[in-house]
């Protein structure tokens, strides 16, 4: 009886988030919205059938699906969605909290009839595949462990508005920088490494952290250099040891680290620093920031971690892939699938800022997490967890135990995200 009580209190809580998206959504969107929010927590999946099983609605399963999918065809539904996430999460982006952009395949081997189907890299094995990629956002506090998503955006290269991956990348960037009126230092791996990032993250003021290829020239006392050559030259003034968790178990790592001023030629105006990292491998780390770097171990080691924050967003991803099975994604139009991966996002968004971060909900997020019944306990990741047990928990109840219709919802001090915790 009580975890049936818990589990109308974690529904009423999809209910109050849903309540994010009325401004931009009609009440026949809102519950669509709130319907697949439900339905993608409640069976872990993001395949209609399943959602809509899930649901648990009296009428014919076929008719709860063709609804579901009616409404996800919608073109402006995955941008929406995206702008009200972003929205309400702005208000917590202080300046140094981390935005990590990073690009993700979703693998589909076996697909043979979806829509625009590209040619992508497996990021586990290297080879070759059918599948889509992803841009995602997410976002950290220095210093800290939880990472919230923010925004997912599917694309192919072989869809017919498809432009460049740079401006899917800069479509991310320019969307979370117009909510949080440009707050925020955004972390990029050395695919980020192009003129075409770089010249409108400065136009546009925003600060970055760039893992740089080598290949980069960078300008010293009028001298054009790579970034390679330049690496060796620069004094390991300060030292540091880190421990990184790897599937073996912890490992320590020794870093040394030190940096120096340099300028991009293309923008000799631009104060830059080169900030460079020994202990990874045979090839020093290189990063290029447009964030003040002073002389001191803190301010340089700001930016290390920084950047070392991307530890945590590959767990993050592992985390949307394979709790609501991301990649068995099935709907068989484009639009649809850009929809479905932006709704996984809400989906993870609700139970990483909205409910797994809120002050006034941690009781609630204990009993969630209590009923996960994992064999290994709760991990340090706890969105699996979070996840597990939200499944658990809505498995008990009927779509009919739903509340009311959603109402506007705005920030508050009742709801606390992961960057007002400790």
């Amino acid at each position: 009886m009580q975890a049936h009580r818990v589990a109308e209190k974690l529904r009423q809580q999809f209910h109050a988030f849903s309540g994010i998206f009325s401004p931009r959504f009609s009440k026949p969107q809102l519950k669509f919205i709130e319907q697949m929010l439900v339905g993608i927590a409640a069976s872990q999946d993001c395949k209609l059938s399943r959602i809509a099983r899930a649901l648990n609605e009296p009428i014919l399963l076929k008719k709860t699906e063709e609804r579901l999918s009616h409404h996800l065809a919608d073109p402006q539904l995955g941008r929406q969605v995206q702008e009200a996430v972003v929205a309400h999460a702005a208000p917590h982006i202080r300046e140094d909290t981390l935005l990590v952009v990073d690009l993700t395949d979703l693998r589909k081997s076996h697909a043979q009839v979806m829509p625009y189907l590209a040619t992508v890299r497996d990021g586990s094995t290297g080879e070759l595949a059918h599948g889509y990629w992803s841009g995602v956002v997410l976002a950290c506090q220095p210093g800290r462990r939880r990472v919230q998503p923010l925004l997912q955006q599917l694309w192919s290269a072989q869809a017919p508005d498809f432009v460049s991956e740079n401006a899917q990348v800069l479509a991310l960037v320019n969307r979370t920088a117009a909510a949080t009126h440009g707050r925020g230092l955004y972390v990029m791996d050395r695919g980020g490494d192009r003129s075409r990032l770089y010249e409108p993250l400065l136009n546009q003021g925003l600060r970055f952290i760039m893992r740089l290829t080598g290949d980069r020239y960078l300008v010293v006392r009028g001298r054009a250099r790579s970034a390679r050559d330049l690496a060796r030259g620069v004094r390991m003034r300060y030292a540091e040891t880190v421990v990184r968790e790897a599937s073996g178990g912890e490992k320590k790592v020794f870093l040394q680290y030190g940096f120096r001023p340099v300028r991009l030629g293309r923008w000799p105006q631009a104060q830059l620093t080169l900030v460079v990292v020994k202990g990874f491998g045979q090839e020093p780390l290189m990063l290029l920031t447009n964030t003040p770097v002073k002389a001191t171990r803190a301010s340089v080691w700001r930016i290390v971690s920084g950047y070392l924050t991307r530890w945590l967003v590959e767990e993050t991803i592992r985390f949307l892939k394979q709790s609501y099975r991301l990649e068995d994604l099935r709907v068989l139009t484009y639009e649809r699938l850009r929809n479905l991966v932006t709704l996984v996002m809400a989906t993870a968004y609700f139970s990483a800022a909205w409910l797994g971060e809120s002050l006034k909900l941690a009781v609630l997020v204990s009993r969630v997490k209590k009923l996960a019944k994992r064999f290994f306990g709760v991990p340090d990741f706890h969105y699996y967890a979070l996840a597990d047990g939200i499944r658990v928990l809505l498995s008990r109840l009927t779509w009919e135990s739903r509340p009311r219709a959603p109402t506007p919802t705005t920030p508050s001090s009742t709801q606390l995200l992961l960057f007002d915790s400790t």
